[in-house]
C-alpha cells in the first residue's frame, strides 16, 4: 500500500498504463494471428493487407511506448520475410 500522496497517484497512473498496455498487446497478438492464418492459407493479397494493418499497429505501439521501437522493427521484418516467402 502506498504511504504518500505521490505514491498513491503513481499507483493509479501505473494501473491505467497497465490496462492500456494490456489491451494494445492483446490487439497486436490478434492482428498477428489473423495475418499468420492468411499466410498459411497462401492468400497473398489478403495477407499483404493484413501485414499493413499489423505493421501500422506495431508502429503505433512503439510510438506509445508499449513496445520498444527495435522490438516493433524486428517483428515487422520477420513478418515481411514470411510474406515474401509466399508464392
Amino acid at each position: 500500500m502506498a504511504n504518500t500522496k505521490s505514491a498513491e497517484r503513481r499507483a493509479r497512473s501505473s494501473q491505467r498504463k497497465h490496462l492500456r498496455n494490456r489491451s494494445v498487446k492483446s490487439r497486436l497478438r490478434k492482428l498477428e494471428k489473423q495475418y499468420l492464418v492468411l499466410l498459411s492459407a497462401s492468400n497473398k493479397d489478403a495477407a499483404a493487407k493484413a501485414f499493413r494493418d499489423v505493421s501500422s499497429a506495431l508502429d503505433k505501439a512503439a510510438k506509445a511506448g508499449v513496445l520498444h521501437k527495435s522490438t516493433a522493427s524486428r517483428k515487422k521484418s520477420r513478418l515481411a520475410l514470411r510474406l515474401n516467402a509466399v508464392k
